[in-house]
């Protein structure tokens, strides 16, 4: 029998086969590199056959140029932060696809000379919050905040409640972001109540702004008191408000979560909230409020460093103009029609023990924090968990009382056929 490594062909005869070749062009060699080397070690060691090599590298290639996967989110939160929080609209994909490649994003076509970036964009949060005198996008959330702190504060003090100097998720606390950018911070009350006027004494020649900052991933109960921005509005200070999950108008299922809107009737100067998490939109950060102090914002320098690329421009304007999101879809859900997808689901499952069951869902993506949202899943086997975590596509759900439940609320019903494939493969252990 012939040694396997006399017959193992060269790597640039694998390269050049005419299939390779087409996997070259739509992933790039790095990776296809990296696969023929993989495969022709196994043809090596006698595990491949020499001359099924090319076969061989195709079956093994990834189906695109990134790792990412796509995940089917039965986990019962809306927005969730690990899964890449806001699921987009379809129609915000496309206008990904419109933005991929070369577009107007700073051309006025008509013209021929240069516009303004974003302007359509602009213009359609302008009219989602036609209380802002004023909008500006940035690059995330966290930097909408750092740009007003850096251009108004930055040398002076900004007076925050100290029940509000809050943690934002992977160890990102405010209070170090906003002195990261020159301000000095003036906490005022205790962890559970502040008052106005505690407020109003700390507020002296060097403050530039009092700061409200929405407790939206906890809550404090029990004996509490805060000051309402209406009240704060009346001190000698603008009142910036960051609202945190970029809800632009009150939502009947979130009545304690503040929305862009009547912030700013009450009073506030400027509000700074995130794009993804509520909204349903990519990830960016929102500015509103004065029209002076937007446009001071946007010509300052720094906003340079926070610039929104054409992508998440492009998406935000279909988020804001389209059909309802996704996120929008789950949180005007019904039970019954999630509790009778469930009973359709679980019929076809019935042979693994799948029942349907009533659930309890959240908004998260640090929003609405003790919301509880009437929901429906699939109660599966809990050895089903792992197998459906690394399947394809691969579906997250939650372990509860020793089953694992599929919850539908953040599932479009597109895709309850998928699910249902991908329970049949993790019981037959393919992948």
């Amino acid at each position: 029998m012939d040694d396997p490594r006399r017959v193992t062909p060269r790597t640039d005869v694998v390269l050049a086969d005419p299939d390779v070749q087409a996997a070259v062009a739509r992933l790039g060699k790095r990776i296809v590199k990296q696969a023929v080397d993989d495969v022709l070690d196994r043809c090596r060691r006698g595990e491949v056959d020499p001359s099924h090599v090319a076969a061989a590298v195709v079956a093994a290639l990834p189906a695109r140029a990134t790792s990412l996967r796509a995940v089917l989110n039965a986990t019962g939160v809306v927005v969730h932060t690990n899964l890449g929080r806001a699921p987009l609209s379809a129609a915000a994909v496309d206008a990904l696809q419109v933005a991929a490649g070369a577009t107007d994003v700073e051309l006025d076509l008509v013209s021929g000379r240069r516009g303004r970036r974003g302007r359509a964009t602009l213009a359609a949060l302008q009219a989602a919050v036609p209380d802002a005198g004023g909008v500006h996008v940035v690059n995330n959330g966290a930097a909408a905040l750092a740009l007003v702190t850096c251009v108004l504060a930055s040398g002076k003090n900004v007076v925050i409640a100290r029940g509000e100097l809050v943690e934002i998720g992977d160890g990102f606390r405010i209070p170090e972001l906003l002195e990261s950018v020159g301000a000095t911070l003036r906490e005022v009350g205790t962890t559970n109540r502040v008052k106005l006027s505690d407020y109003a004494g700390a507020i002296d020649a060097e403050t530039a702004f009092v700061l409200k900052v929405h407790p939206s991933n906890f809550r404090v109960e029990g004996f509490t008191a805060a000051v309402p921005v209406r009240e704060l509005s009346g001190l000698s200070v603008p009142v910036v408000v960051d609202i945190g999950s970029g809800l632009l108008a009150a939502h009947p299922r979130l009545p304690d979560e503040p929305s862009a809107g009547a912030v700013l009737r009450a009073g506030a100067r400027l509000v700074t909230a995130s794009g993804d998490k509520l909204l349903g939109g990519p990830q960016c950060g929102l500015l509103l409020g004065e029209r002076e102090l937007v446009e001071r914002l946007r010509t300052h320098p720094f906003a340079r460093a926070l610039r929104v690329d054409k992508l998440a421009l492009a998406a935000l304007e279909a988020t804001l103009s389209g059909p309802p999101t996704p996120v929008a879809v789950a949180l005007a859900s019904r039970p019954e029609e999630l509790r009778r997808r469930a009973e359709r689901i679980a019929s076809e499952l019935a042979a693994y023990g799948a029942v349907a069951v009533e659930s309890t869902a959240a908004v998260g993506g640090g929003g609405a924090p003790g919301v509880e949202l009437e929901s429906a899943a699939v109660s599966l086997p809990a050895e089903l968990n792992d197998r459906l975590r690394t399947g394809t596509p691969a579906v997250v759900g939650y372990l509860h009382g020793g089953r694992l439940l599929l919850d539908l609320i953040a599932l479009p019903a597109i895709h309850d056929p998928h699910l249902v494939d991908a329970v049949h493969k993790a019981e037959k252990g393919e992948g």
